[in-house]
This record gives structure tokens, C-alpha cells and sequence, in this order.
């Protein structure tokens, strides 16, 4: 009774000290009307993560092949690409890296964009959380030659030369036809695997896809003002790993192509 009574009594007093009402029970706040505000949540950190920490890409055509898959139609590798470590140091050769293309190779760019001004603001939003294709020209290739270097090709055997020393690039199985006596960059039949040389001025890089045959790289624009190569300032981060199809699943490697 003591215990019941004095229940009673502290109850009346919380009553009047509230001018005789009862206090509203609180109730819990709804799983659906918290749901927008997590969803939002969840798009700024996908935002923040992506713009500086790291980002994935579609391959969308076959220039990196066969370390990176990609073709018209088809379903190309998804690559995670980091953006940190080049904030401490530049690329190296070797690194397979993304970058802005600079405005001479973006001649034969096709925005992927809608017309349609609803469907084009979900592109947009979608591609800032890394559900659609940014719509830049962004590429895609193998860093060969840095600053200061001398690229050209080709020596007796039909390898890239870098400062007068042979790359060692077990990565490339596609390239142009070279034919020790017949078929060189000596021969009246030229092989087409010939550049250079080209002295790379500092702070660009020399680029160029594995898919030695059939990649849009520094070799085709040797005659802009970069003399093909792309700034430092366009590079975006490196490739790092491939993320799906799970078939495909792993790192991508960065050998030492100069063997330094």
C-alpha cells in the first residue's frame, strides 16, 4: 500500500506541475519517413567518395584489351579507379590510368546524354554516384613515358624504346605487323607500329592502349601542341582493380615496363 500510494502521488504531482495534463507518450518516428533522409544521406557520401576518394568506370570500347574488356554493345569491365595516391606523387610507367582527354582527341566525342530534360537531370544524378557513365570524355591507357623522356618505336625487334632502352610489356598481344627485314620502319613497306621520336615535355605523360592495334593514343596526335602527350592536371586517378563482372574480378597490375 505504501508503494502504491506514493505512485499516486508523485503521478499527481507530474500532473499538476504540468497544469493538470497527462505528457503525450513519444512515439517512435516511422521507418518510411525516416527512409528520404537516409537515401540522402546515402547519395552525399556516395558524391563525396567518388569525386575524391575513388570512382568506378565502364570500358567502353576494346583499346586496353586484353587487360581491360570493352566493346561496342557488349557489357565492358567496371573498374574502380583511386584518387588519392596521385595527390602524393605522379604517375609512373606502367600505371594504367583515367584522364580528361585534352580537346584534341575529343574530336570524335558523342555526349551519351538524353534530350529530355527529366531523363537527362537522372543521368546526371546517376553518374554522380557512379550509376551512369560520366558524360566526359574520359579515357582510358597505359602510362609509357613521363617527362623529360624520349619515346619512339621501334628497335630491331619491334619494341617501344624510351630514352634508347627497350619496354618490357608482356601485357601487349595485339599490336601492328613487324617483320625483321621486310616490314620495319626502315623497309619500303613500313610497319605502322613506327613513331617518334618524341621528347615528352615536363609535367605530360606519353599514353597508350594495350590493344596496340586498335587504340585512339599519344601516336595519333603527335602533331597537336602537347605533340600527343596529355598534362599532368588531366589525370584523374588510377585504375586499381576490376570490380565486375565477377568473372573478371581482380587487381590490375602496374609492371615495371623500364625496368628501373
Amino acid at each position: 500500500m505504501s508503494s502504491e500510494s506514493e505512485t499516486t502521488g508523485d503521478s499527481a504531482a507530474t500532473s499538476a506541475a504540468n497544469g493538470g495534463a497527462a505528457e503525450p507518450e513519444k512515439k517512435p518516428r516511422s521507418f518510411f519517413r525516416e527512409l528520404p533522409i537516409l537515401i540522402l544521406v546515402a547519395l552525399v557520401l556516395s558524391f563525396l567518395l567518388q569525386t575524391f576518394v575513388a570512382r568506378v568506370y565502364l570500358i567502353p570500347s576494346e583499346s586496353m584489351e586484353p587487360t581491360l574488356h570493352g566493346c561496342t554493345g557488349c557489357t565492358g569491365d567496371r573498374i574502380v579507379v583511386e584518387k588519392i595516391g596521385y595527390r602524393f606523387g605522379d604517375p609512373k610507367p606502367g600505371d594504367v590510368i583515367v584522364f580528361r582527354g585534352p580537346d584534341s582527341w575529343s574530336q570524335d566525342f558523342v555526349s551519351t546524354r538524353s534530350s529530355n530534360v527529366v531523363i537527362r537531370g537522372a543521368q546526371e544524378v546517376g553518374s554522380l554516384v557512379g550509376l551512369v557513365p560520366p558524360d566526359e570524355n574520359d579515357l582510358v591507357k597505359r602510362v609509357i613515358a613521363t617527362g623529360g623522356q624520349t619515346v619512339e618505336c621501334c628497335d630491331d625487334q619491334g619494341r617501344i624504346l624510351v630514352d634508347g632502352k627497350p619496354l618490357d610489356e608482356p601485357y601487349v598481344v595485339m599490336d601492328f605487323p613487324f617483320v625483321p627485314g621486310s616490314q620495319t620502319c626502315d623497309t619500303a613497306l613500313k610497319s605502322a607500329r613506327c613513331f617518334g621520336p618524341v621528347t615528352v615535355p615536363e609535367g605530360h605523360l606519353w599514353m597508350m592502349g594495350d590493344n596496340r592495334s586498335n587504340s585512339a593514343d599519344s601516336r595519333y596526335h603527335v602533331g597537336d601542341d602537347m605533340q600527343g602527350t596529355i598534362p599532368l592536371d588531366n589525370v584523374i586517378g588510377k585504375a586499381v582493380f576490376i570490380a565486375l563482372p565477377p568473372s573478371r574480378m581482380g587487381t590490375i597490375s602496374s609492371p615495371d615496363i623500364q625496368g628501373k
